[in-house]
C-alpha cells in the first residue's frame, strides 16, 4: 500500500478516522472527501507531510466526484445515514461514484454497506442499503462489498449511547430485549477495508460479512455496559407494542425505520465469508470498551474498582 493513493468518502466520519488511521500506517497517501474537509482536519496528525489531502465531496452530488478521485488508486465509500433521501445517499450516489471510479481506471474499489442490506428488507433503510450494493456491483463488478454489524468504538453512538443512558437513569427501559447484535470493533472493520484494498484480485467482487466474536441481545449489552462502568439501574423491557408506539411519537429517541430494523438479529450469517477470511481475528468488546467507559463511572478514571 505504501505510496498508494486512496480516497475515503467520508472519511471524516466515526469509522472513517479508522480507516483512515490504518491505511497511514501502511504508508499510504488518504485523500479525505466530505461535505466540509474541515471537520476531519483532524486527522493531519495521523501522518506524515503530505500524506493527507482533503477535498471537498458530497456522495449526493457527482458532480463533485472527479475532483475527488483524480489520481486515485483506491476509492472506499463510507457514507450512510438513518435520515434524508436515502435513495441518493445509498443507492444514486454509490452508483454514480462507483462508475466515476471505473471510468477513472481505479483499481480497487470498497464499498461499506451493512448487515441486512436487502432491497426486501421492511426497514426503509435495509431497502436502500441492498439496492444500493447492486447498484455499486452492476457498476464496478469488482467492488469489496463490506457489511458490518453494529460498529463499535471510542467515538460511536451506540455503545456510548447506552452507556450514557445508564450513567443518569435508576430505571432503564430496553427495547426489542431479544434482538440480537455481534458488536464489531471499528479497527477490525478498518483492518478488513485495508485487506480488500491491499489485494483485489483476491478480494474483489466479494461480500463480507463483519462481526466481532460475542453476540448478544439488546438486554445483554446493556446489561454488560453497566457492569463495565459500575451502574446498577433496574432494566425493564418493553413489549413491542410498547416500542412500536414510542417509535411512532414525534421526537422520539428512535425512528419508525430504525424500530423496523430492530425487528431483524444483525448478525453475521452462517455461510457467509467474515472477518477470518480476510485474515483478521475480532475483537472481543471486553478488550477495547473499558477504556473509554470509564468516564461513565460515578467517579470517572479516578474511581477505585470498589467506588465504581
Amino acid at each position: 500500500m505504501k505510496d498508494r493513493l486512496v480516497t475515503l468518502v467520508g472519511g471524516g466520519g466515526f469509522l472513517g478516522r479508522y480507516v483512515a488511521q490504518a491505511l497511514l500506517e501502511t504508508g499510504a497517501r488518504v485523500r479525505i472527501a466530505q461535505r466540509d474537509p474541515r471537520e476531519a482536519w483532524f486527522l493531519k496528525p495521523l501522518g506524515g507531510l503530505g500524506q493527507t489531502q482533503f477535498v471537498a465531496a458530497d456522495i449526493t452530488r457527482p458532480d463533485t466526484f472527479a475532483r475527488a478521485i483524480a489520481g486515485a488508486d483506491a476509492v472506499v465509500n463510507l457514507v450512510g445515514s438513518f435520515t434524508g433521501d436515502l435513495d441518493r445517499i445509498h443507492v444514486a450516489g454509490p452508483r454514480a461514484l462507483a462508475e466515476a471510479a471505473r471510468a477513472a481506471g481505479v483499481s480497487a474499489f470498497v464499498h461499506v454497506s451493512a448487515i441486512g442490506a436487502d432491497p426486501q428488507a421492511p426497514s426503509r433503510y435495509g431497502q436502500t442499503k441492498g439496492a444500493g450494493e447492486a447498484a455499486v456491483r452492476e457498476a464496478f463488478p469488482q467492488a469489496t462489498i463490506m457489511r458490518p454489524s453494529t460498529v463499535f468504538g471510542r467515538e460511536d453512538q451506540f455503545v456510548n449511547m447506552f452507556a450514557g443512558m445508564i450513567a443518569k437513569l435508576p430505571v432503564v427501559p430496553v427495547l426489542k430485549p431479544g434482538a440480537r447484535f455481534q458488536p464489531v470493533f471499528a479497527g477490525d472493520v478498518s483492518a478488513a477495508i485495508v485487506a480488500a484494498l491491499r489485494d483485489p484480485a483476491q478480494f474483489g467482487g466479494r461480500t463480507f460479512e463483519l462481526g466481532g466474536p460475542d453476540v448478544l441481545t439488546m438486554l445483554e449489552l446493556q446489561q454488560w455496559i453497566a457492569r463495565a462502568i459500575g451502574r446498577k439501574p433496574a432494566f425493564v423491557p418493553l413489549p413491542d407494542a410498547a416500542g412500536s408506539l414510542l417509535a411512532a411519537l414525534p421526537g422520539a429517541p428512535i425512528s419508525r425505520d430504525q424500530w423496523k430494523l430492530l425487528q431483524s438479529d444483525t448478525v453475521v450469517g452462517e455461510s457467509a465469508h467474515g472477518l477470518a477470511a480476510l485474515g483478521i481475528t475480532p475483537t472481543p468488546l471486553a478488550a477495547v470498551a473499558p477504556g473509554w467507559l470509564v468516564r461513565y463511572q460515578r467517579l470517572g478514571r479516578f474511581a477505585s474498582p470498589r467506588a465504581a
